[in-house]
């Protein structure tokens, strides 16, 4: 973020995504999302402090306490003071003592709820950006209540992108028809307004796991997590299905990021068919490919 919002890059490249790339290897949207995430991480830290804000607010009626005890053994009650009698400094401690018997209370109410938020001591932080990136379209305070409902999902541990992100489906999509697809169902991806589909326009998927409001997808180069919405069954049968299952093993046995982009190219127009099978000549290129780049 540092390097973007200072232009430090601009001794050595001209844009900034094209320093990340020569420096730390980012595909141009990466780093955008490493900054992202970090917002969503100290907003994290910001408003869940680990075993402290309970402790320090604690502590501080201690003191208070102490504080109010030591005056009074330090001046009487009894001792007279200019412009009052020993009655009406008597009269003034004890109101000023209710008070801070009250706020006290008030504070140590509002320091409860606060340990029921953030419990002391048992913060559990992202430890990868994949596992906040559904949290940075949210609010501040719903990035904090999702994160801790996906850690009570992961029973207290980190949970993984997956959670996070069926918890955010959950919670911003109650008034949607649930989640009927099903494993081994293909299905085409629809990116509309979501930029992590971006690239994926007209890409086939099979579904490997279903959420309540969200799909884990495998393509032709890889897995991601989808939204229902993002989601249309091409309602193939299950022999069908079973060939596509087929299609996508053998493109996912040849692909690598170190392939010529000719053949990327020709992989990715197979991972986007719209009918379930391979025409001859489909088939006779990807039989080179194999023979080519089998591992």
């Amino acid at each position: 973020m540092e390097l973007r919002d200072r232009r430090l890059y601009r001794s050595t490249h001209t844009t900034f995504e094209e320093y990340c790339r020569d420096r730390f290897g980012f595909e141009r949207r990466h780093p955008y999302r490493l900054i992202e995430a970090a917002v969503v991480v100290d907003n994290l830290m910001q408003m869940c402090p680990t075993g402290t804000q309970v402790e320090n607010d604690s502590s501080s009626i201690g003191t208070q306490n102490e504080s109010n005890s030591s005056g009074e053994q330090m001046r009487p009650i009894g001792t007279q003071v200019e412009n009052g009698s020993s009655d009406e400094q008597e009269q003034s401690v004890g109101t000023q003592n209710e008070s801070d018997l009250s706020s006290a209370g008030t504070q140590t109410e509002t320091d409860l709820s606060e340990q029921r938020m953030c419990p002391t001591g048992t913060q559990i932080l992202p430890t990868s950006e994949r596992q906040v990136r559904p949290l940075t379209k949210l609010e501040p305070q719903q990035q904090v209540e999702v994160w801790q409902r996906a850690v009570q999902v992961a029973k207290g541990k980190v949970p993984s992108a997956r959670i996070v992100t069926d918890v955010v489906q959950r919670i911003m999509e109650r008034t949607q028809i649930p989640n009927t697809y099903q494993i081994g169902e293909v299905c085409q991806i629809l990116p509309k307004d979501n930029p992590d589909l971006r690239g994926k326009g007209r890409c086939w998927c099979i579904v490997t796991h279903v959420g309540e409001f969200s799909c884990t997808v495998r393509t032709w180069d890889g897995e991601c997590s989808v939204g229902v919405q993002h989601l249309k069954s091409y309602n193939y049968l299950p022999a069908e299905c079973q060939q596509m299952q087929q299609i996508c093993d053998r493109i996912s046995r040849i692909y690598s990021d170190s392939l010529e982009d000719t053949v990327k190219n020709l992989l990715q127009s197979l991972g986007k068919l719209n009918r379930p099978c391979l025409t001859a000549v489909e088939e006779k290129l990807l039989s080179v490919l194999e023979l080519e780049y089998r591992n």
